[in-house]
């Protein structure tokens, strides 16, 4: 009326004014009129502080247009179409639910994920066909005890909220298919979770438990377990009897092993990355026969047992960033593995070029190493005629054609005799005897009358890595020769004088001195110096990486004049 007065008075503004007045409403009719005809209503991402009356009331009373005097067709009778089964209300600004959803009795599913709800009403309970409820990504700090009356709920997603608690009777839900409680401030598990027999997925991750229940056990249709991200330092062992599982997250907790899982037959995948793990025992992977990813990432393992190979159906195996620093060449025998990552791993007996090559390259080299790793230095198989030079412990064809005596990664203590034996007469230039564990440069070496002497050796591999000697000494002879000084320990100068420790001190940089004088006068002489595989601190690595003649011009300078 005020607004027409102004119009009549002459009031320009009024049109544009009775304009704004009339709102147009939030949910639109077409959308009502659907909904009696689907039994679905959808009305996420409407920015909807609250959800209107007429929606709660869509059952109860009459449209519109039936007030009207219109004559109705088939399709819009609107008394025989069917009540709402499914309303979605998400992506919305609701901080609450009216007492008056209990008016929609026929809901089967409620999505009310990702708005900015702080509770729950109690009418929830009396919503008896409700199926699926979510109130994801909300504010909720509870759950009001009559949403445990839902019998036929089969799947609860409480993820991203602020619960610390939940209600002890939570076994009541026994319908329950799908239940997740991730990324909440849950300190502890009802011990009511283990009526919950009908569970399927269960997601427990990014929370702040500290252990399982063990009658979690009771879980008997449980596919999928998810503890990412809690504080769990051990797993309980009844873990083990849970036959239907499939997949195991316990990714970012405190483990310090992986849990025994004798009975979890069906189990595919095992995520165990960033823990505290530095034990992988054979009974930990010799049941696990269904394994097809095996991911222990970031732990502290430092080997990897040959039982490994039994996961004949292992797809993706993920060892990146452990201690380990061998490998068995037998899980080159994986056939089906499709990815395996070993970075940031201190691995002695692969190259890094090797890993950068990819999986099917890194298995290929594995299976080639299978006979070094099966065959020990003591019981090496008999040569015969058709053994070929790369098989036998003595490679006499290198020997004779490329003047090469080898014996490497064998990670043996000593060199053999007959390794030196079969050198003979023949003349050889270049000696491997890298990645073993001998103590000290084996004694025939030095033999003056032994054919390694026989020639000018170019090339010495001698990466040894356990040597206790300090300094290379080199006879007027053209061959290399390297004998053991001793260094005092701290042990051998406890008690003596400070006199005495100094003239010690002083006897022993006069050996190393004269040591480095002669390393450096002999080799001078010497083609290629290879040094990588010691644990030197000096010269620098970065002094090593230059190569032979960066080396000599190091030694040189350290010459006192």
């Amino acid at each position: 009326m005020a607004a027409a007065r102004r119009a009549r008075a002459g009031d320009s503004r009024a049109g544009f004014r009775r304009a704004a007045d009339e709102q147009s409403p939030a949910v639109p009719q077409g959308l009502i009129r659907a909904a009696r005809k689907s039994g679905q209503l959808n009305l996420a991402g409407r920015g909807l502080g609250e959800v209107p009356q007429h929606v709660w009331r869509i059952n109860l009373d009459t449209p519109e247009e039936a007030h009207q005097n219109l004559s109705f067709g088939a399709a819009d009778r609107w008394w025989e179409q069917t009540d709402l089964t499914k309303l979605i209300l998400a992506s919305n600004q609701l901080q609450c639910l009216s007492e008056d959803i209990r008016l929609l009795p026929a809901l089967t599913v409620l999505d009310v994920h990702d708005n900015q709800l702080t509770s729950l009403p109690s009418a929830l309970g009396q919503l008896e066909n409700l199926q699926k409820l979510d109130v994801s990504h909300n504010k909720l700090k509870s759950i009001p005890e009559e949403l445990l009356q839902l019998s036929h709920l089969k799947s609860l997603l409480l993820q991203h909220n602020e619960l610390s608690h939940l209600p002890d009777g939570f076994g009541q839900l026994v319908s329950l298919e799908e239940l997740d409680l991730s990324n909440n401030h849950l300190t502890d598990i009802p011990t009511g979770f283990a009526l919950l027999i009908n569970l399927v997925r269960l997601n427990l991750a990014c929370n702040q438990l500290k252990n399982l229940p063990a009658d979690i056990s009771a879980m008997k249709s449980l596919r999928q377990l998810d503890c990412t991200k809690n504080y769990l330092e051990t797993v309980p062992s009844e873990l083990a009897t849970m036959a239907s599982l499939e997949q195991l997250y316990l990714r970012k907790n405190k483990l310090r092993s992986l849990p025994e899982l004798p009975s979890c037959k069906l189990l595919k995948e095992l995520h165990a990355g960033e823990n505290q793990i530095e034990i992988l025992n054979a009974e930990n992977l010799k049941h696990l026969n269904s394994l097809s990813v095996l991911e222990l990432r970031d732990n502290k393992i430092k080997s990897v047992p040959e039982e490994i190979t039994l996961l004949q159906k292992l797809e993706r195996l993920d060892l990146a960033n452990n201690d380990i620093s061998r490998l068995p060449y037998t899980l080159g025998n994986l056939s089906q593995l499709k990815f395996l990552a070993l970075e940031g791993n201190p691995l002695r007996t692969i190259r890094r070029d090797l890993l950068q090559k990819g999986t099917q390259e890194l298995l290929k080299y594995l299976r080639s190493r299978i006979q070094d790793d099966t065959t020990s230095p003591s019981e090496e198989p008999p040569v015969t005629a058709m053994t070929l030079p790369s098989e036998s412990r003595i490679n006499t064809h290198a020997i004779t054609t490329l003047k090469l005596l080898e014996y490497s990664e064998k990670q043996a203590a000593v060199i053999p005799d007959d390794v030196f034996d079969a050198v003979r007469s023949n003349p050889v230039t270049s000696v491997n005897f890298s990645k073993n564990q001998l103590p000290a440069v084996p004694p025939r070496y030095f033999c003056r009358d032994h054919s390694l002497h026989a020639a000018f050796l170019s090339v010495l591999f001698l990466s040894i890595l356990c040597w206790s000697w300090s300094g290379f000494f080199f006879p007027s002879r053209g061959y290399l020769h390297l004998s053991s000084v001793r260094v005092p320990t701290h042990t051998d100068i406890t008690g003596i004088s400070r006199s005495e420790e100094q003239k010690q001190k002083m006897v022993q940089k006069k050996q190393s001195l004269s040591a480095c004088v002669q390393i450096t006068a002999h080799l001078c002489l010497s083609r290629t110096l290879l040094l990588e595989g010691n644990p030197f601190r000096t010269p620098r690595a970065a002094i090593l990486a230059k190569g032979t003649a960066a080396v000599l011009e190091y030694l040189r300078s350290r010459i006192p004049t």
